[in-house]
């Protein structure tokens, strides 16, 4: 069997077993165990404990426990309320000022926690019945939050950027500044369409006569400046948090894997000090949380280098890359159908597992059409982005559906379709000025 045969059986069967509902650490594991037995010597067999530890024992690998840590500490708390609260108090004029509190909740929130089903959980749970209940539409209340809650893997900091620098070897600390003014700039366009579109719900409201829900809509609310004010301190915290890992990563003062310990005791030490989470039990909680999320990517990890180890040693790596790098296809040809691939894969896998499996194969192309290995990372990112909004397997659509079961999928789909354009619109922007991404870490690394 030549190597063509063994690349296509190798990937045939390794989205049969994903597809089939098999978890993703023992699909990759499995395939890469049958071939190695199969089509390489039995020698090899016994390689596999030192393949694994010899690729999990990276320090740069350290920030993902700790900074889930950070995220499950905050995600015990009322911090999603509390940032929704004063983000409301502080928009309520500003036309869907409520849809766009959501939208910065999940921004800032994401900014913290740096996980998309988290976000989506915790600023769901709350601002999905207040936006009802205000007569916003069930399609753009779901569909703002499941949007919003996919800022989670692009604003840093984000597991996925540290999955894909480690993979690529690439800076880190680079990756994540880059990934600051793509966060902030679809924020902004999130809020846009949010104004945009609550316009055109309440001129519809006007002129309707479907009863309460379109006439709440276009009940005013009122806050005094007290009432605003007196939301910043539950917000405080929130802020010097984010500063202190920014200023610590982005200032030189710490490594990624550092600024995430950081990070980690400082939201055990908010948690503790200001809502009062410092018994056993919840503490238990927060520890079990982050053991088994971390403990599941590092497995995906740990067997996705050991599935890489095979399709190199089999050629089928260095083979894919050749191929697709001789094709007759100019730069932009190219990165259209890998955006186009990222996106299908994305119908049906998770971020980590289309991360881990597809960035050794297209990377030699990207790399040889001279593309930016940091700038691909952002495009990348936003790819995956899509797909925990898209169907049939967008895990975003699923969260939302679990905590507003009476908000059907086909509404929630429907409602997620404009964000899904306005990223895909963005894709093209960043393709077209890569300095969206590139200005920040040109300007801080000095061209690095």
């Amino acid at each position: 069997m030549g190597v063509f045969e063994q690349g296509l059986l190798y990937a045939a069967t390794t989205l049969i077993l994903l597809f089939s509902g098999m978890p993703i650490a023992f699909a990759l594991g499995g395939v890469a165990v049958a071939f190695m037995l199969i089509f390489m010597p039995a020698m090899n067999i016994q390689m596999i404990p030192e393949i694994l530890f010899s690729e999990l024992d990276n320090f740069t690998l350290l920030a993902i426990p700790l900074f889930i840590l950070m995220g499950a500490a905050i995600g015990k708390t009322r911090a999603a309320e509390d940032l929704y609260g004063s983000a409301h108090r502080w928009m309520y004029k500003l036309p869907g000022g409520l849809g766009v509190a959501n939208v910065i909740g999940c921004s800032v929130f994401a900014a913290m926690c740096g996980s998309s089903p988290a976000t989506c959980a915790a600023i769901g749970g709350m601002g999905i019945p207040e936006m009802r209940k205000r007569g916003y539409s069930s399609g753009l209340a779901s569909g703002l939050i499941a949007a919003g809650g996919t800022l989670g893997i692009l604003i840093p900091p984000s597991v996925t950027l540290i999955i894909y620098g480690v993979i690529v070897e690439v800076s880190i600390g680079q990756l994540f500044i880059a990934g600051i003014i793509p966060g902030v700039l679809l924020t902004l366009f999130f809020g846009f369409y949010v104004i945009y579109a609550i316009q055109k719900e309440k001129k519809f409201a006007l002129t309707s006569d479907e009863g309460s829900i379109s006439r709440e809509l276009l009940q005013e609310e009122s806050f005094t400046w007290k009432q605003r004010w007196e939301t910043l301190p539950r917000l405080a915290p929130f802020l010097i948090l984010i500063v202190l890992v920014m200023v610590a990563m982005y200032g030189g003062f710490a490594t990624p894997s550092e600024v995430a310990g950081v990070g980690a005791l400082a939201a055990l030490v908010m948690v503790v000090a200001i809502y009062g989470v410092y018994r056993w039990e919840d503490i238990k909680v927060i520890l079990s949380g982050t053991a088994r999320e971390s403990c599941m990517i590092m497995v995906i990890i740990a067997m996705a280098f050991l599935f890489t180890y095979v399709m190199s040693y089999l050629h089928i790596t260095q083979s894919a890359a050749e191929w697709m790098v001789s094709l007759d296809m100019s730069k932009w040809v190219f990165l259209f159908w890998v955006n186009i691939l990222l996106l299908v894969l994305g119908f049906f896998l998770p971020p980590v597992a289309i991360i881990l499996m597809v960035t050794p194969v297209i990377m030699p192309g990207i790399l040889a059409h001279g593309f930016d290995p940091i700038w691909f990372g952002i495009m990348l990112t936003i790819n995956m982005e899509l797909g925990l909004i898209t169907p049939p397997v967008g895990l975003n659509l699923f969260v939302i559906n679990g905590i507003a079961p009476d908000i059907t999928f086909k509404e929630i789909t429907w409602g997620v379709l404009p964000f899904i354009i306005i990223m895909g619109l963005f894709i093209v922007v960043l393709a077209v000025f890569p300095d969206v991404a590139m200005w920040l870490p040109k300007l801080l690394y000095k061209g690095g």
